[in-house]
């Protein structure tokens, strides 16, 4: 196994910072974890992830998805590329942070569980049927459990 993984945080934000100060830490961990989950010949691809404020992601969901809303978190898939380059995420802080009070967690958890959905989804897992909703969930806890994440579906 490879173990040169490229996974790039950007700080947009420093609200990230301010409410879970290992924040980029924790990132770098959940977005690694996953990759090994999955296969452990993906640990040679890479990901950029920005931990923005809810505007920098309404501004990208309105420009890419057409939605004026802000919203947790985005993934962008890249093509392939001989870089092996996933694609992009990006997590919106306020979102983020009011989802994981009115859920009764930790932000530091709901981030390693949105930075693992949206790996997830640059490699192909979606959520549309229930099928793929409960595959992409057994992953997710799979990967959570493994960063000392309680199952967030229970």
């Amino acid at each position: 196994m490879t173990t040169d993984t490229r996974i790039d945080i950007e700080v947009e934000d420093e609200a990230w910072t301010a409410a879970v100060p290992d924040a980029v830490h924790l990132t770098h961990v959940a977005a690694f974890t996953t990759l090994a989950a999955l296969i452990p010949t993906r640990m040679h691809e890479g990901v950029t992830i920005l931990l923005a404020d809810d505007e920098a992601v309404r501004e990208l969901n309105q420009r890419f998805r057409d939605k004026d809303t802000a919203t947790n978190v985005l993934s962008f898939p890249a093509p392939p590329n001989p870089e092996y380059h996933l694609g992009d995420i990006a997590l919106a802080y306020g979102v983020c942070a009011r989802e994981a009070e009115e859920q009764g967690k930790p932000l530091a958890h709901h981030l390693q569980h949105l930075v693992a959905h949206g790996v997830l989804h640059l490699v192909g897992y979606d959520h549309q049927t229930d099928a793929q909703a409960e595959a992409m969930e057994g992953l997710e806890r799979t990967i959570l459990d493994r960063l000392g994440v309680p199952d967030p579906y229970a």
